[in-house]
This record gives structure tokens, sequence and C-alpha cells, in this order.
């Protein structure tokens, strides 16, 4: 017989609407998890909505057989901005597969890797900058903001050849309508259409315009650069690939939905960056452990190379460590395959524990699967020897989805992993990182992503 799923109390008509801090949605979420454990639910205006915090419970949602990705509620609204793109497909468009098959190979490993200088360089020139504020009380920085700014600079040049030159100066527009139009996603389907439509409505389209605009741009650069082309990037396979399946193209529209999509599903790395450093400078042994690896494996003065990326073990568990504690990317989406003879059965959980409908949407909270006491001992700690070698191999898949499941992954994976690696290495072993306020405990916020709150930090050469 199956347990009633735990829900906390309500009030009439509106049920849980209370529950939910809409300004900081993940973080309500994140604090139900704690108090109710492996699942829970909520109901608003009448809607239920399902939550799994546990990790062996995740693991059995991402079974491909079962459950799929859900499209709906913030992805839905985000299709105003990307339309039918990758990320925001519904199950039935062809879209999906025809942009898959066209841009998956150039985000494959090893095309990834031949944007390694993309990267790095882009990395240097950022802590170049930094070096020049100097130590007159001028280097004390919102080091989320610096990362987003570095971030778009990166993507823009490893994915579509052109530099935007942003790392300093006023801020790039794209990187304020990102985040306004993927918070206004968050937050549209908790109000009344009417007021989305009234009092919100013109916010929402600027960010839209702005982000189409930034694409425009980048097409536009490429059209006057045709010999960019030879670079087989992103933005060439989205301007002159053709899918192998159906022989169809991308069409101008399109291209324009893909070229937005790819910073957004982006602003998470900066997120685990920033954590990582916070976690860093709270365990200094482990920032020593991490300098002994870099400076063994590059010389004090060496510059990082391709070839030294696999040597850097200590530094992956560091990005796998803080992406469990930080869960840049907060959650996904699943729903029920739907039973191709068009049943109603309800959907059992945890070997028949819980019962849900058979069109019951779920969303995997990773502040609560990546904590699993179950799992992991003492989860609160950051420890990066967890995430090391056999130890990391030996957890559960459930603990390890960072980046989505199964056909609806994160396509760009290889590329966030690959530049969170080049990052944290560089800042690692070049840059002395102060918190500005000793006293600071990690808050974090955000929409697609979620982000450390007003951590300033002071940088400056490392001392040798």
């Amino acid at each position: 017989m199956s347990h009633p799923i735990p829900q906390p109390p309500g009030v009439p008509l509106l049920g849980n609407i209370f529950d939910i801090d809409t300004n900081n949605t993940w973080g309500s979420l994140k604090e139900l998890a704690e108090k109710y454990g492996e699942i829970f639910q909520i109901k608003v205006l009448g809607r239920p909505m399902v939550f799994v915090a546990g990790a062996a419970l995740a693991e059995e949602l991402c079974d491909e057989k079962r459950f799929r990705k859900y499209v709906g509620g913030p992805v839905v609204e985000i299709r105003a901005a990307v339309h039918d793109s990758l990320f925001t497909a519904f199950h039935h468009e062809e879209s999906w597969g025809i942009a898959h098959r066209i841009i998956a190979p150039r985000l494959s490993p090893e095309s990834i890797s031949e944007r390694f200088f993309d990267m790095r360089d882009t990395a240097t020139e950022l802590i170049q900058a930094w070096k020049a504020l100097g130590p007159s009380g001028n280097n004390t920085i919102p080091l989320i903001g610096q990362l987003n700014r570095l971030s778009l600079e990166a993507i823009t040049l490893a994915l579509y050849g052109k530099k935007l030159n942003g790392l300093t100066g006023p801020e790039h527009p794209m990187i304020q309508a990102m985040d306004i139009s993927t918070s206004e996603a968050m937050k549209r389907p908790t109000r009344p259409g009417l007021l989305n439509y009234l009092v919100y409505g013109s916010k929402f389209k600027k960010s839209i315009r702005t982000m189409r605009s930034y694409a425009a741009d980048m097409v536009e650069h490429r059209k006057a650069n045709p010999a960019d082309h030879d670079r087989n990037d992103v933005l060439a396979a989205l301007m002159k690939g053709t899918d192998p399946q159906t022989g169809k193209a991308l069409t101008d529209s399109q291209v324009i939905d893909e070229i937005v999509t790819m910073p957004i599903g982006s602003s998470t790395a900066p997120c685990m960056i920033a954590t990582a450093i916070y976690f860093l400078l709270k365990n200094p042994a482990c920032m020593h452990t991490a300098r002994k690896e870099v400076d063994s494996v590059l010389d004090v003065d060496g510059e990082l190379t391709y070839a030294h990326l696999s040597q850097l073990h200590y530094i992956e568990a560091i990005a796998r460590e803080s992406l469990r504690l930080s869960f840049a990317a907060p959650g996904f989406n699943i729903e029920p395959i739907p039973n191709p003879e068009g049943k109603k059965t309800p959907v059992f959980l945890g070997g028949g524990k819980y019962q849900i409908a058979h069109n019951q949407p779920m969303i995997i909270i990773l502040a609560g699967v990546n904590r699993d006491p179950a799992v992991f001992e003492d989860p609160l700690a950051f420890r990066p020897e967890r995430m090391l070698g056999e130890a990391y191999e030996k957890l559960p898949l459930g603990v390890r989805r960072w980046y989505g499941n199964g056909k609806r992954e994160c396509i760009g994976k290889h590329y966030a992993w690959l530049w969170n690696i080049v990052v944290l290495a560089k800042l690692i072993k070049e840059v002395d990182f102060e918190m500005a306020d000793p006293t600071y405990e990690l808050k974090q916020d955000g929409w697609f992503n979620l982000r450390p709150v007003d951590f300033l930090v002071k940088v400056k050469p490392r001392a040798v």
C-alpha cells in the first residue's frame, strides 16, 4: 500500500502559495526538502506539484524507459525568447532532433578541445584586468558579476567566433537581459495572465529583444567575416549545417533561437566557479592541496595547456564537490512517459511506496538530492576527496546529474566542464582571493541557476 506524499499545511483555495517565495523559489524548495525529505508536494490554486529530493528516487526518475523531461512552467515561458530551441522544444516538435543533430558534433569533447585557447586566453585577460586594479582598495570585486562577464566573453568567442571586449567597462546588455528574462519566466506562471501582460510584459519583451539583438550581431559578424566558417564552431554549424537525417537546415529564426539558448544555459558555470572560490576560502587546506597539484603539473611559472588538464585530478574533484554543494543548476523537470495505449494508470515510485498520477510532472531538487545523508557522510561539508577517482565512480548516478539526464540533458555539458576546469585552474594558480567581509556566509538566489548573493572578494596576484 502506498504512503501519502508529505505536504505542508496550506490555506483554503490558495493552497501552499505562501510557502514559496517567488523572489527565491529554489531557496524555498530547499527549505521544504530539508523539512519533508525525499519527496513532498505542494498545491497552488488546486494544482499539485511534486518534488523529489532523495538520491534513490532521483535515480529512479532518470530511467528513460519510464520518465522524460517535462516541458512546462518556466520552460514554456522562455519560449517567448527562444521558441522551439533545444532547451524548450516540446517532445512532438521535429525541431529538437534537427537542431540536436546539427549542433551536437560541434559540442563533442573532441570539438570543444579546439576551443581551449579561447577559454584560457579570455580567463588570462580577466586576470590581467584584476592585477591592474592594484592594492589601493580598488581590488574589491563582485565575483559572480565578473565571472558572468567572463562566461559571456568566452562563449561568444569560442562558439560564435566574435570577441565582445566586455571584460571591462560597461556590462554587456545581454547579461542583464538574460537575468530579467529568466526571472520573469520563473515568476510568470505564478501570476494572473492579465498582470503579466499589463505590468510585466514590456520588461519581458524588452529583455527578449536585447537577447535576440545579441544573436543577430553574431550572425552579421560571421557574414562579414566568411572565412570564420573555417573555425568549424557552433555558429558555422547553425548557419551552414544540415541535418544528416532529414537534410533540413535551421531557419534564420531558429539560428537566433539557438544562439540565445547557449549563453542562458552556460549561466550556471560562473555560479559554480564563484561558489567554489567561497568554499576554498572557507577551507584553506583544500586551496593548499589544489595549488600544490597545479604547481606540480604546470611548474610555478608555467602556462596552462590542454595536455595539463588530464593531470589536474584534485581540481576536477573541487569542481564536482562545488557542483554538489552549489547545485548551480538547481533542478530539472521530469514527467512519466505517456502510456502508448492512452491508459491513465497511476505511476508508483520507490517500489510502490508512493503513487502519483499518470501525467504528474515532478521536479528534482538538487539541493536535496546532492546532500542526501544516505549517500554522503557529513553532507554539508566541503570534501573534494569524496569526488576523487574510485570514490567518485562508486557514487550512485542519481547524485551525478548536474547537467540533467538522458536525451534532453544539457548539450553543452562538455563545454561547461572544460570551461570550469580551465577557469578554476587559472584562478587557483594565479590569483589570491580574500573575502571582503570575513563573516560572509553563503546566500544564494537565482532563476535557471543559483548564484552567491553579495559575495565580494579582494583580488591580487598570487604571492608565490
